[in-house]
């Protein structure tokens, strides 16, 4: 049996992304099979590595929460590169020390490049036919936008940052412990330029020497016909700024559809009802019947029975990224018998059910019309 990912890291559900990456920094160094050698640290340090492969990115997260590992079989984590990249960042923070120099050089170089930016979300509701055919829609977001005036550098144009002295521009300290079984180096970020390896001491006015300002915005994006619940659209590069040069981050739009009185989804099938009179569905007819489309007319077969259920062709969902395919409007027929008739009417109906009477040999207005459908 699979275990609980959330078990494997020792956090809650609702966990965070940092209290995620803090809980799987503390269990990799302490199962990592350079320093553990116990039986077993090396598979429990296998299974820490996938756990937070999973939960470190929220739609992967999302597909765990909701089916379980049968939902995340066979995928990697976050499976691009920047999220691998993401992945190594803290990899080797942690163990750049026994790996020696090459591993503590690439990542010197790693901190002071350029940093892709955060990656936004926005949840956005849409009606029932919005969702069913797209469209065009405006969104307003708040995410860092690179300032214009010092082009992200956080320095008084004219100026520059300088090189962090505590750290050389390298963004990290390195402290060395010697214990009885060898020397262990550990990394962390340099507390003065926070990583950067550089410090801004004339800071740009725009941006207050953060190099990025939170900007509100509109935009337009395209729907596609039909989404659904839960469908996730991403807009390229229009999260928040990098850093150093960095590119920025993407826009993830999540889709929530608002339900419809009359009508229901079913996949790419529209469910609805109808409802006619006794006389019509004994003797037929034909009416028009309310699509996502617009009217179009129905007909009834005479004796048409309740519940009976009708389809409509191609009156359904667009199959999502082939909108030429549609599923279908599946109409239940209800029918209406009144409480109450007016005298001629009563008249008329039990002339009728004294004939049908004579024929079956059941006679009353009540077993005539309780005989007319099937239950």
């Amino acid at each position: 049996m699979a275990r609980d990912y959330y078990e494997t890291l020792g956090v809650s559900r609702d966990a965070d992304k940092e209290q995620i990456k803090q809980a799987y920094r503390r269990l990799a160094r302490k199962y990592h099979p350079d320093v553990n050698k116990e039986s077993g640290a090396e598979e429990r340090f296998k299974e820490i590595n996938r756990a937070y492969e999973v939960l470190s990115e929220p739609e992967v997260r999302a597909r765990y929460d909701r089916f379980g590992e049968a939902g995340v079989s066979g995928s990697a984590g976050a499976g691009s590169p920047d999220d691998m990249s993401g992945f190594a960042d803290i990899f080797e923070s942690i163990f750049s020390g026994f790996g020696g120099a090459p591993g503590g050089q690439t990542q010197q170089r790693r901190r002071s490049g350029p940093v892709r930016g955060d990656d936004l979300r926005l949840d956005l509701k849409l009606d029932f036919r919005e969702a069913i055919f797209g469209g065009e829609k405006e969104i307003r977001i708040s995410h860092l936008e690179t300032c214009e005036v010092c082009n992200g550098s956080g320095a008084k144009p004219g100026t520059r940052p300088r090189t962090c002295g505590t750290c050389s521009g390298s963004g990290q300290v390195r402290r060395v412990t010697r214990t009885p079984f060898g020397s262990f180096t550990q990394v962390s970020t340099c507390p003065t330029c926070d990583g950067t390896g550089t410090v801004v001491e004339d800071k740009c006015d725009a941006c207050g020497g953060k190099g990025a300002n939170q900007v509100t915005k509109k935009l337009k994006i395209n729907v596609p016909a039909g989404v659904d619940n839960g469908t996730r659209l991403r807009i390229s590069q229009e999260g928040d700024a990098g850093q150093r040069g960095g590119p920025p981050g993407d826009l993830y739009v999540y889709l929530f559809v608002n339900e419809d009185q009359e009508f229901h989804r079913d996949g790419i099938n529209i469910i609805s009802e109808i409802k006619i009179s006794y006389l019509q569905a004994i003797l037929g007819c034909r009416l028009e019947v309310n699509t996502v489309d617009g009217l179009v007319e129905l007909v009834i077969p005479p004796g048409t029975q309740p519940n009976t259920v009708m389809k409509l062709e191609n009156r359904g969902v667009p199959r999502l990224g082939n909108p030429v395919s549609r599923g279908d409007q599946m109409l239940t027929v209800l029918i209406d018998i009144p409480a109450k008739i007016l005298p001629e009417e009563r008249e008329l109906l039990e002339k009728l059910a004294k004939i049908k009477g004579d024929r079956t040999g059941k006679g009353g207005l009540e077993g005539f019309l309780g005989g007319l459908f099937k239950s």
